[in-house]
C-alpha cells in the first residue's frame, strides 16, 4: 500500500510540475526525487519479504 501511495505521489507531483509556473519547480523536482526513492526502497523491502 505505501509503495502505491509513493507511486501516485510521484505522478501528482510531475503533474502539477507540468502545470505549474517555474517558481515551484526546483521543489517539485526534490520532492519528486524523494517519492521516487522512497518507493524504490518499499519495492526492495517488498521482493526481500516473499
Amino acid at each position: 500500500m505505501s509503495r502505491k501511495e509513493a507511486k501516485e505521489s510521484v505522478f501528482w507531483l510531475k503533474i502539477i510540475k507540468a502545470t505549474n509556473a517555474s517558481e515551484f519547480e526546483k521543489i517539485n523536482s526534490v520532492l519528486i526525487q524523494e517519492a521516487d526513492e522512497l518507493k524504490k526502497i518499499l519495492s526492495a523491502i517488498l521482493e526481500k519479504s516473499k
